[in-house]
């Protein structure tokens, strides 16, 4: 399926060079992007994309202290936001460049995007992934028609080779961010946030790149905040407004990937740059938390990169009190559900320890019969559920005699968790938590 892109607004726009990366016009550095390129691309959009539904939380709305909104983008066509701002760039090119075909990278979220807009605009599309990258989004990405090419540790080599096959071969470069139309198609999803929810006060985004904040900042008025979350591990958004430009930092691992970006665009950043944006940071206790408690108190499973404006509502209230009308409602943007079985486990196992609810110990028996069975009776007695035995029969600090037995068990929460360790050690069992 083709259509034909509406018509630029004429408003001040970007120079390209030949991968197709935005530089910024040096006579307009400010507005990049306006409101009005924002409702252009959802002429582009609209056809295509789902519109997302908003739900209310009540037990969000309690931990928060204001009513709650989860703008649920995890639901999105290709499982995140990413395919509107891919939709808009892939729609606006020339008739030679999608004869040429699109080239970009990805360890996930934007690949799909792209292989999905360049399959419904019939235009050749190879995405560059890590080595690494989850089978299941490799999978979902050539399931959309793109050629998938695998190879180094990182997202950034993925960005190079994808830059290196564009100078070669002719092909346009698709930026997951740093782009005008990217950013007006991102911000597509303000103008929904603003139509389901027109007495909103403020909205709470995941940021990375900053295409998804920046557009709907650009989108909203004045009148709505806009947060933008970072993790703690992936925090470039600070330090580049207040310096004015793009400023890369070290990042670290964390477990939201999808805003593990070390350095903004330069079209985000002039958006924000001239607009009221908060900046706050959560940490990877907080991220998992909030992915595990939207599993059992909104029944969504999110990716943790997606929780991070949730998670940013619950767990840093005092931060936000001057950007919080508790006479509006509060949206917070969930912005991805793309995550790895795998990894999700670990994900809600994190959190589950974070919470309180999992707990890992390891007692020194004397190995003779019957004292583990006295040991899980001990557990069992004050509730707590076992999942895992194991047995260390040498080691340092054990002696001939004597066996470690770790234990992972499940319990209620922190008070339980203590009780249960109490129990266990005034049982005789000498219990170190892990």
């Amino acid at each position: 399926m083709e259509w034909n892109a509406p018509t630029l607004m004429a408003v001040p726009r970007a120079r390209w060079h030949a991968g197709g990366v935005a530089h910024l016009d040096p006579d307009h550095p400010a507005r990049p992007v306006l409101e009005a390129d924002v409702r252009a691309a959802r002429e582009i959009v609209d056809p295509v994309v789902h519109r997302t539904p908003m739900q209310s939380s009540e037990a969000f709305s309690d931990l928060a202290g204001a009513r709650v909104m989860l703008k649920c983008e995890h639901l999105q066509r290709t499982g995140s936001f990413k395919v509107r701002g891919a939709l808009v760039r892939l729609a606006r090119l020339a008739p030679e460049q999608r004869e040429r075909g699109v080239v970009a990278a990805s360890a996930g979220n934007h690949a799909q995007g792209v292989a999905y807009a360049a399959r419904r605009l019939g235009i050749d599309a190879v995405v560059h992934m890590p080595a690494d990258a989850a089978l299941p989004k490799v999978e979902a990405t050539e399931s959309y028609g793109a050629r998938v090419v695998l190879g180094g540790d990182r997202v950034e080599d993925a960005m190079a080779r994808a830059r290196a096959q564009a100078e070669a071969e002719g092909r346009t470069y698709i930026h997951p961010f740093d782009h005008p139309d990217v950013v007006a198609g991102q911000g597509t999803v303000g103008l929904e946030i603003l139509e389901q929810v027109p007495d909103v006060g403020t909205v709470l985004v995941p940021a990375g790149g900053g295409g998804l904040v920046a557009g709907i900042r650009a989108a909203l008025p004045d009148s709505v905040r806009v947060v933008a979350v970072q993790a703690e591990r992936a925090s470039a958004w600070a330090p580049s407004l207040a310096a004015g430009h793009p400023v890369r930092v070290h990042t670290g691992r964390t477990m939201a990937d999808g805003i593990a970006v070390a350095e903004p665009g330069a079209v985000p950043l002039a958006v924000m740059a001239g607009r009221d944006v908060r900046v706050v940071t959560v940490s990877e206790e907080d991220i998992s938390r909030t992915v595990l408690a939207l599993a059992e108190r909104a029944k969504q499973v999110v990716e943790p990169a997606g929780a991070a404006g949730l998670a940013a509502l619950v767990t840093r209230r005092g931060e936000l009190a001057d950007v919080i009308d508790h006479g509006r409602p509060v949206v917070a943007v969930l912005s991805g559900g793309n995550v790895d079985p795998i990894v999700l486990r670990k994900v809600f196992r994190y959190g589950m320890a974070a919470a309180g609810r999992y707990l890992h110990l390891r007692c020194t028996l004397t190995d003779r019969p019957g004292l583990l069975a006295g040991l899980l009776a001990v557990v069992a007695e004050a509730g707590a559920d076992v999942v895992t035995v194991s047995h260390v029969r040498t080691g340092p600090g054990l002696g001939v005699d004597e066996t470690a037995v770790d234990l992972e068990v499940v319990t209620k929460g922190r008070s339980h968790a203590q009780e249960t360790l109490e129990r266990v050690r005034d049982a005789g069992y000498g219990a170190v938590e892990r």
